[in-house]
């Protein structure tokens, strides 16, 4: 069975916080065209030359998270990246997480940028 495009999958997807996941996505799309976008783990998910680097976690159903990563496993060797926005908290070597709450307008340009950073390093 093929997978959803991200567009069917959000069309049919039952949120909280829909309409700040599709802000998000539209951010995201924005700010790195290189990225391809495919439905992944139940979530949109953005990937570069086959790796997967930026995907919402949508559950639970009242928050919006994205996980920063360099491939769906985590690699081997180091990884050190200094994160420009503040945004993004590291739970493991090469893995991040972003929590974004009401204030996504606001958070709007440092989440770009760091989209932008995070390709840099990792791309």
């Amino acid at each position: 069975m093929a997978k959803p495009s991200v567009d069917a999958f959000l069309a049919s997807l039952v949120h909280a916080r829909k309409a700040d996941i599709q802000r998000v996505r539209a951010i995201i799309r924005t700010a790195d065209p290189r990225l391809s976008e495919q439905v992944k783990w139940n979530a949109p998910s953005f990937g570069y030359d086959g790796e997967d680097r930026i995907t919402f976690r949508l559950q639970p159903g009242d928050r919006v998270e994205l996980i920063f990563h360099r491939g769906a496993k985590p690699k081997a060797g180091s990884f050190v990246f200094a994160d420009p926005s503040g945004l993004l908290r590291m739970v493991a070597a090469d893995r991040g997480v972003v929590v974004l709450d009401d204030d996504i307008e606001t958070k709007q340009a440092a989440l770009a940028r760091l989209v932008q950073a995070w390709m840099q390093a990792t791309a």
